[in-house]
């Protein structure tokens, strides 16, 4: 049975940093939470479209569609096992959004989307990111209440994670103070 988490987050910066920040697979490992120590395995990377003219350029690399990217990460603290997972990146659009699917790993299936837009809080300009999962669990019949019990609130704990992450790494990028 296929499951759904959404969250969002308001970031002071505009939409073409953060697309670059999230784009760029590099960060991906300093966006989880450190005890799982993420690292990347293997890379194949498939340059992105054209980027678009009026567009600034930000330092680092975008994975453009068909990246494919090797992770391995611990599934609980202290794990002396590492587990894989492949993806592979699809639906690139520049400064908007990407997906990333699961090849292979713990999940029976995912999809992650990231989009970007630009939006105004508080009389500040900035960008919503938000991030959608589509996923299902390998359990079959046990695959609901798994997803009660344990898979939404890992869910939840990570993207609360990498949301104070992005904050902190995106102003280390850019020389402001959190």
């Amino acid at each position: 049975m296929p499951h759904n988490f959404i969250t969002e987050q308001w970031l002071p910066y505009p939409p073409e940093l953060v697309f670059a920040f999230f784009a760029n697979p590099e960060n991906l490992p300093r966006l989880m939470p450190r005890w799982q120590s993420a690292r990347i395995e293997e890379a194949v990377f498939a340059p992105p479209p054209p980027r678009p003219p009026s567009a600034p350029r930000y330092p680092g690399m975008a994975a453009g569609d068909g990246t494919r990217l090797t992770l391995s990460f611990k599934p609980v603290p202290f794990s002396p096992i590492r587990l894989p997972w492949e993806a592979k990146i699809e639906d690139f659009r520049w400064n908007h959004g990407f997906c990333d699917i699961q090849l292979s790993g713990p999940f029976k299936s995912w999809r992650h989307c990231h989009t970007v837009s630009a939006t105004v809080k508080d009389n500040v300009e900035g960008t919503t990111l938000r991030d959608e999962v589509a996923y299902e669990l390998p359990l079959g019949p046990l695959s609901g209440l798994a997803n009660t019990l344990i898979a939404r609130h890992g869910l939840a704990y990570t993207f609360r994670y990498r949301q104070r992450r992005a904050v902190e790494l995106l102003a280390l990028a850019t020389g402001r103070k959190k």
